[in-house]
């Protein structure tokens, strides 16, 4: 071992002096500065956290953005889809009105008046047709005149209304079925295909079929017998004033960003037939085509598509939905969006400005802190340079007067004090060492004579003397020190209250003082604690725990106020229980907290008390929020386990259940999927450690 500190030293040592690079010199210079330490530990973790929350506004900020957009167009849709049901219900309503009106059904008897009275009621009631039927389904007379004699019994609506029953429905009719009406309904319902980027391939050029609102009603004589059916209808495809309402209705003027403009179509099939989207050149986008993956989605799936979506030439956030026939088999699609770049470049610019407004002010900080630590720690930094001259051998070096009057500038005061009487001292031991051995020599001439038993013994006192000269000395000098280290400790102690604010600079160091009298204390608590558990015990008494459950609604009435929640109170316990009040508050209102997070879009929160007969008290504590999976019950009161992946520590439900658990209670769980959970605390009245007779855990 001797031999490798001489080889590692000489193999380390460079042949010729080399100049330091300057990433080498700032690291020494920090290395040496408390300062830049000091600096660097209030301004780094302020840098990290900036960082990440920016990080997180970004991301969080975008997904929440992303799911605004979705809400919107969501509601959106809504709108759309009242209006297209109103529709329908209006075909229906007016040809009801007909099927009762007087001039129909004194018109039966006159069989060559009806082509009349229907062509007049078919231009009142804005339909496309309208047709007389007998009970069975076949056309008795109809509007426009020239419909071919279809039994049209097959349709549900017709066999609604067979049955005494109006009813309204959207089909698809083929072209055989449209030209049995109408020659011209069928010309109108022709839709010429567009080719279309990213749709499903196929080989047809041209919609034949129409969507087709119609509705059926019963006619009935004076003795309230079904004598025919009145079958009437509306022709969607080309229905340009239809879809052009709809989009009235929901892009109402400024309801958008500048730039931004809303889009309403009606698909029959993946075919729109009704649009006031565009082409390039301002003509409607009639027979182009959705995306493959919206009409798989839709159409194929039967959801409803809420996201970005490629719709002609440009990405709109879309909102898609099935429409279903007579039948319930799916033929078209109800579609509603808005142009989604004017409103990502919206949002990229104010994120834009916040980060730009974010590094401003953390440059400015940063060169705030830089140029008032400087400040600060001039007192420190000449307390510094008078050590070195001291130990360079320069006694009657001091750090003299400083600007400061703060604690560091009483510290250099004192720091002074205490070198000046260290050096008045240091030449009061010299001045005893040299009046002491005066002494030793006076005396040890006029005993020279002495025997040596003598000598021996003046020997030993003498070396008695100086030992507890010594002690004395020591004593004193420890004496002296402790005095100017009290009041160092002393001025550290106050800092905080006398420099309030301008304390900012050095909290971390005046932290880390308390922070270590707060360790030392709670060492020395845990360990008093640990010898003498029966002190440290928690304060029971008998609680009234309506009273108490009562209270704890008061305790999260601000997570409500936002909330669409409404909170029953059903407290009917009227047993005592004995527990510690802040105890059973904090599992109360972990609970109420609980429930409020599992409803984030409303519903009810109960709380609710009950006497257990014979034991205690139930609290029962039931939302009608999203329920727990059935995989998720068994461990539910696990520690560090949780499903709210974003707030959650996983703590409250473990903590709330060895606190009930202490006082021999139990928290029972029990939840159904999608209509919310309910949590029972059983607490037993005398508060013993014994089990409650009930079933704990998941039920």
């Amino acid at each position: 071992m001797p031999a490798v500190g001489p080889a590692r030293l000489k193999s380390s040592t460079p042949s010729t002096p080399s100049t330091p690079s300057a990433p080498s010199a700032l690291l020494r210079r920090y290395r040496a500065s408390l300062r830049a330490k000091l600096v660097s530990i209030v301004v780094a973790p302020l840098l990290v956290a900036l960082v990440a929350l920016l990080l997180l506004m970004t991301l969080w900020g975008d997904r929440v953005f992303q799911a605004l957009l979705a809400y919107k167009v969501n509601s959106d849709l809504l709108v759309a889809h009242e209006y297209f049901e109103h529709m329908v219900g209006g075909v229906k309503d007016r040809v009801l009105q007909e099927a009762r009106s007087h001039a129909l059904v004194s018109g039966l008897g006159r069989g060559s008046a009806m082509p009349g009275i229907l062509a007049d009621a078919r231009r009142t009631h804005g339909l496309d047709f309208l047709q007389l039927l007998d009970p069975n389904g076949r056309l008795l007379a109809a509007a426009p005149a020239g419909a071919a004699g279809t039994d049209y019994a097959g349709w549900r609506v017709v066999e609604s209304a067979a049955t005494g029953r109006a009813d309204a429905a959207t089909d698809a009719w083929s072209a055989a079925q449209l030209a049995a009406v109408s020659g011209d309904l069928a010309r109108r319902a022709q839709v010429t295909l567009r080719t279309t980027a990213n749709a499903a391939p196929t080989d047809r050029t041209m919609e034949t079929r129409g969507m087709v609102v119609h509705a059926a009603a019963p006619v009935v004589d004076g003795a309230g017998r079904l004598v025919a059916i009145l079958h009437g209808g509306t022709l969607l495809n080309h229905n340009l004033a239809f879809i052009d309402t709809i989009n009235a209705l929901v892009y109402q003027p400024e309801s958008l960003p500048s730039g931004s403009q809303g889009t309403a179509t009606l698909f029959l099939d993946d075919t729109r037939i009704a649009t006031n989207v565009r082409l390039l050149h301002g003509e409607r986008a009639l027979g182009t085509r959705v995306s493959r993956e919206v009409r798989d989605k839709v159409l194929l799936r039967g959801e409803k598509w809420l996201d970005l979506a490629f719709v002609v030439n440009d990405r709109y956030m879309s909102a898609y939905e099935p429409i279903a026939d007579s039948r319930g088999q799916r033929i078209g699609m109800l579609y509603v969006g808005y142009l989604a770049k004017p409103i990502s470049q919206a949002k990229d610019l104010a994120l834009g400005v916040l980060v730009g407004l974010f590094i401003l002010l953390a440059v400015a900080g940063a060169l705030f802190s830089l140029l008032w630590a400087r400040r600060v720690f001039t007192p420190m930094t000449q307390m510094v340079g008078t050590m070195r001259a001291l130990k360079a051998g320069n006694d009657n070096a001091r750090v003299g007067p400083v600007r400061s009057e703060d604690e560091l500038g009483q510290l250099a005061g004192q720091f002074d004090q205490l070198l000046s009487d260290l050096q008045q001292r240091n030449a009061e031991l010299r001045d005893w060492a040299d009046s002491l051995d005066r002494k030793v020599a006076e005396r040890t001439r006029e005993l020279e004579d002495a025997n040596a038993v003598l000598r021996a013994t003046r020997q030993q006192l003498i070396t008695s003397e100086k030992l507890a000269l010594a002690g004395q000395l020591t004593a004193g000098v420890a004496h002296e020190i402790n005095n100017p280290i009290a009041v160092i400790q002393g001025n550290l102690d106050v800092a905080r209250d006398i420099l309030g604010p301008a304390a900012e600079p050095v909290r971390h160091e005046l932290r880390l003082i308390d922070e270590q009298v707060r360790r030392i204390y709670l060492l020395t608590n845990r360990l008093l604690q640990f010898v003498r558990p029966e002190a440290y015990a928690g304060n029971t008494e008998r609680l009234d725990v309506s009273e108490v459950a009562a209270g704890c609604v008061d305790l999260v009435r601000h997570m409500l106020k936002d909330a669409a929640i409404r909170v029953e109170l059903a407290c009917a316990a009227t047993r005592r229980v004995r527990i510690s009040r802040s105890e059973l508050q904090q599992v109360i209102v972990n609970l109420l907290t609980n429930a409020i997070h599992a409803m984030p879009e409303g519903g009810t929160l109960t709380l609710a008390t009950r006497d257990w007969e014979g034991h205690g008290v139930t609290l029962h504590v039931r939302d009608t929020g999203r329920g727990i999976r059935e995989e998720d019950l068994p461990n539910l009161f696990n520690p560090f386990f949780t499903t709210k992946k974003q707030m959650g520590t996983g703590l409250g439900l473990s903590i709330s259940y060895a606190l009930v658990e202490r006082y021999g209670g139990r928290i029972t769980v029990a939840s159904t999927v999608g209509q919310g959970a309910e949590f029972i605390v059983w607490l037993r009245e005398d508060g013993s450690a014994a089990q409650p007779e009930t079933d704990g855990g998941v039920s």
